[in-house]
């Protein structure tokens, strides 16, 4: 037991409680210490009946049957390796602006959830947050079931794809992948390849809640020219620059 307490508190902050929680809320509504039903987004008792909750719960529930057992131990495995990897890699150093791309996906997936009837939100924040990373990584070479290799960047398009091969839908990965686009796009290539303006910038209160844990700085500022090598990008902290990670994919290294 106390490796698994070691192993968890290794785990990043924010990464830890997130995923903590992703496995306490389904585990109450399987065991029924709560109607399962409670834990799910209905939009009509949201703006009716101001079930504030939902939202929340939504994003972090997800049903554990024999059915969708593996498919949620795979979805924990995505939250933990790519959340891990962006906040101790990208945003090392950084947690508000990483606790503000969290805020600002979850909300836009939110939206989107009312506006098309999703019950549950789980999979698209984790699929947002692995777009963002395969965009940090873009050139890394991940690899897939059965030796299959590719650059990081198709890695979300190569996922949907592969689930609606074998489930029949891609609703919840299109989601995430194009909230994940808009805040990448936003925050990074629109202001700094495109020169643009920057639309998104994280809030000040954040950084009080969440204070950088280099220099004091917060923020992102240019790119670097090019990516780095994998294992020396990852790690940057501080204002102005962004770094590019290495890459991992369930079924390979």
């Amino acid at each position: 037991m106390s490796d698994i307490g070691d192993w968890f508190k290794s785990i990043p902050l924010i990464t830890r409680y997130w995923f903590a929680a992703s496995i306490v809320v389904p585990f109450i509504g399987k065991l029924g210490l709560v109607d399962f039903r409670n834990l799910m987004l209905f939009p009509e008792l949201v703006l009716s009946r101001f079930h504030l909750w939902r939202p929340v719960t939504a994003t972090l529930y997800f049903p554990i049957t024999p059915n969708t057992g593996f498919l949620f131990m795979v979805n924990l495995y995505f939250l933990y390796h790519y959340s891990t990897r962006l906040e101790t890699g990208a945003f090392d150093g950084r947690p508000a602006d990483y606790v503000f791309m969290l805020l600002f996906n979850w909300i836009c997936i939110v939206i989107t959830g009312m506006l098309m009837n999703m019950r549950l939100l789980m999979i698209p924040l984790i699929m947002s947050v692995l777009y963002v990373w395969a965009q940090f990584n873009k050139d890394t070479i991940v690899s897939f079931w059965f030796g299959t290799r590719f650059k990081a960047h198709y890695l979300p398009w190569v996922i949907l794809v592969f689930n609606f091969i074998i489930g029949g839908s891609f609703v919840n990965e299109l989601t995430g992948n194009l909230v994940g686009h808009l805040y990448f796009f936003l925050m990074f290539k629109y202001p700094m390849d495109l020169g643009g303006r920057s639309f998104l910038s994280t809030p000040e209160f954040l950084y009080r809640f969440f204070p950088n844990r280099r220099g004091g700085v917060s923020g992102f500022g240019v790119p670097p020219s090019r990516p780095a090598a994998p294992e020396q990008a990852e790690g940057g902290g501080g204002r102005g620059r962004y770094n590019w990670g290495q890459g991992f994919r369930l079924g390979g290294e």
